[in-house]
C-alpha cells in the first residue's frame, strides 16, 4: 500500500514526481485552493488562468496535468477538482478532499513519490486526504501477469509514496488521524481483496482460515463452526443454504474485547462466497459478479479488525455467516421447510432469497449474547438497487432513533446511505400455511420485505439496524473518486464509526 508521510516542507523545494494541488469551481472560473499558494507563486500568481486555458473548471473529479515552472523541483503539477468553492466562513468538506485525493492517487499510477498540497484545515482534513490516497491507489492484480510484478496495475505499480504537505508530524491529533486512516484503509482494502478474489479460491472454509490468521495477528478470539458443529447447534438456515455445495458452510465468530469497554456492539455479515441462486437459478447475465455476495461479511471482518487496531474502548463481535449457494441433488428446494437456529420454521419459496436465511441464524446467535446493538450488513436484494441505485445503501431498523444514528454515521464518513421504512402491512405477505414464516413476500418493496424477515430473528429489546449494500458493494463501471472498479468495501467505514461512537457513548 502507498506509504504516507506528514511533511512541513514547502512544495517548491520538495523532490517528487508530482505536486498535487486542489482547484475549486468559482463563480468566475477555476480558483486555486488553499495549500497551493507557493505553487501558484511559482506561476507568478497566474495558475488559475493557466488551468482555465487548459479547460479546467474545478469540477469534482477533474484532473489537469501541467509542467512545472522553473521554481519547482517536481517536474509535474497535478490539479484536481474539489467542486464548488466554499463560502468564506466555510472550508472544503472532508468527502471532497477524500475524493480529490483518491482521483489524484489513481492518476499518478506508476509514480514513485507525490506531494499532496491539498487544503488542510485541521487533523480531520488530514485524515480524509490520507484515506483518499490509500483507497484511491488501491489495485487488485493478484491474478495478472503485469511485468511479473504482482502489485502492478496495467504494467505500472500504484503510487509508492505520498507526502502530505501541511501535516504536522509532531502534533498528536495529526498523528492520530494518520494512524486511523492507515488502519481503516488497510482493512477496507483487505475487504476489497476478498470481494475481488475468485470463488474457486475463496469458499467458506478458505474465508474462515483467513479470519483465523488475522485473529492471531491482532489478538482476536476466533471461533469457527463447521458443518458438524452447525448440525449439532441446529443452524438450519446456514446449513440449508450451503446444502447444495461441495464446500460446506461456516459460521465464524470474531471477537474484539477491551478491558475498558462499557458497551457491546455486534456486527453480522452475509458471506455467500458464490451465489448461483441455487435451484432457483439466476438467469444469464446475473451470475458473473456473484463472487461479491460475501461483501457484508468482508465489511464486518474489516470493521472488527479495525476496532482492534485502533484500540477502541468497546467490545465488538463479528458474526460471518459463510456459505456457497449452489444447485445440486442435495440442494434445498423451493417448498422445503428449514428449522432455524431460533427454533422458528421457514418455508423456502425461492432459494435465491438465501442471504436472509444465513443472516437469520447469525442474528439469533448474536442476540443470545445480549449486545447493546446489532448491525447486519448484506448484499441482500436487487430491489434495494432499484430503489436507491448503485451507489447508495439502504438502512432499516427496529428503532427510528437508532436508524437515524446509523444514517448520520454513514453521512459523516462519506458513505451514501438512505433511511428506509419497515411497513407493517408487508409482513402479512410472508405468512405461510406450512411454516412460521416464508422467505418471500410481496414482490413490490422486496428490500423492505427482506428487512421485515430479518427483524423476526433479532432478540427482544436489542437495537438493530440492517444495511442493504447490494448497490454500492461492487462497482461494475469505471473507477470514480477513491472507488475502484470491482469490490468497494462499502459499509466498512460506517461500521468503524459506529464502533467509535459506541465506545464514546455517543451512539443514539
Amino acid at each position: 500500500m502507498t506509504a504516507l508521510t506528514l511533511s512541513t516542507s514547502a512544495a517548491p523545494g520538495l523532490r517528487a514526481d508530482a505536486i498535487v494541488i486542489g482547484v475549486a469551481k468559482g463563480a468566475k472560473g477555476p480558483v486555486v485552493a488553499p495549500g497551493a499558494e507557493s505553487v501558484d507563486k511559482a506561476y507568478d500568481g497566474g495558475l488559475a488562468g493557466v488551468l482555465e486555458t487548459l479547460g479546467a473548471s474545478g469540477a469534482e473529479g477533474e484532473v489537469t496535468k501541467l509542467p512545472s515552472p522553473s521554481g519547482l523541483k517536481a517536474p509535474l503539477v497535478v490539479a484536481v477538482g474539489l467542486g464548488a468553492e466554499p463560502d468564506k466562513d466555510s472550508s472544503f468538506a472532508a468527502e471532497a478532499l477524500r475524493k480529490a485525493a483518491g482521483v489524484a492517487a489513481r492518476a499518478l499510477t506508476g509514480s514513485k513519490k507525490a506531494a499532496f498540497a491539498l487544503p488542510l484545515g485541521d487533523a480531520a482534513d488530514l485524515g480524509a486526504v490520507a484515506e483518499g490516497v490509500l483507497l484511491g491507489a488501491y489495485s487488485f492484480d493478484t491474478y495478472k501477469e503485469s511485468g511479473k510484478d504482482p502489485k502492478a496495475r496495467n504494467g505500472k505499480a500504484p503510487l509508492a509514496e505520498a507526502a502530505l504537505l501541511g501535516g504536522k508530524p509532531r502534533d498528536a491529533a495529526y498523528k492520530a488521524a494518520l494512524a486511523r486512516a492507515v488502519a481503516v484503509s488497510e482493512e477496507l482494502n483487505r475487504a476489497r481483496d476478498l470481494i475481488n478474489t475468485p470463488p474457486n479460491d475463496l469458499n467458506p472454509e478458505a474465508f474462515a482460515a483467513i479470519v483465523q490468521a488475522a485473529g492471531k495477528e491482532h489478538g482476536l478470539k476466533v471461533q469457527v463452526l463447521d458443518v458438524k458443529a452447525l448440525e449439532k447447534g441446529g443452524y438450519g438456515g446456514i446449513l440449508g443454504v450451503g446444502a447444495g455445495s461441495a464446500s460446506g458452510p461456516r459460521l465464524v465468530k470474531l471477537s474484539y474485547t477491551s478491558s475498558k469497554a462499557k458497551k457491546h456492539l455486534a456486527l453480522v455479515g452475509k458471506g455467500i462466497t458464490y451465489d448461483s441462486g441455487g435451484i432457483s437459478l439466476k438467469p444469464a447475465g446475473h451470475n458473473e459478479t456473484m463472487k461479491c455476495d460475501m461483501s457484508g461479511a468482508a465489511a464486518v471482518f474489516a470493521a472488527v479488525v479495525s476496532a482492534a487496531r485502533l484500540g477502541l474502548e468497546v467490545n465488538v463481535t463479528g458474526w460471518l455467516a459463510l456459505a456457497e449457494n449452489m444447485p445440486s441433488g442435495s440442494a434445498t428446494r423451493p417448498g422445503d421447510v428449514l428449522r432455524m437456529y431460533s427454533g422458528k420454521t421457514v418455508e423456502v419459496l425461492n432459494t435465491d432469497a438465501e442471504g436472509r436465511l444465513v443472516l437469520a441464524d447469525a442474528l439469533w446467535a448474536a442476540s443470545a449474547e445480549k449486545p447493546d446493538a446489532i448491525v447486519d450488513v448484506a448484499t441482500l436484494t436487487g430491489a434495494m438497487m432499484l430503489a436507491l441505485g448503485s451507489r447508495t445503501f439502504g438502512i432499516m431498523a427496529n428503532d427510528d432513533s437508532f436508524r437515524t444514528a446509523v444514517y448520520e454515521a454513514a453521512e459523516e464518513v462519506g458513505e451514501p446511505a438512505w433511511p428506509m421504512p419497515l411497513p407493517e402491512h408487508l409482513r402479512k405477505g410472508m405468512d405461510s400455511p406450512t411454516a412460521d414464516i416464508a422467505n418471500m413476500g410481496e414482490r413490490m418493496g422486496g428490500g423492505l420485505v427482506a428487512g421485515l424477515f430479518l427483524r423476526e430473528f433479532v432478540g427482544e429489546g436489542i437495537s438493530w439496524a440492517h444495511l442493504d449494500i447490494a448497490g454500492p458493494a461492487f462497482n461494475d463501471g469505471g473507477p470514480f473518486g477513491y472507488t475502484p472498479k470491482g469490490g468497494t468495501g462499502s459499509a466498512v467505514r460506517t461500521l468503524v464509526r459506529l464502533a467509535e461512537l459506541t465506545a464514546s457513548g455517543d451512539l443514539g
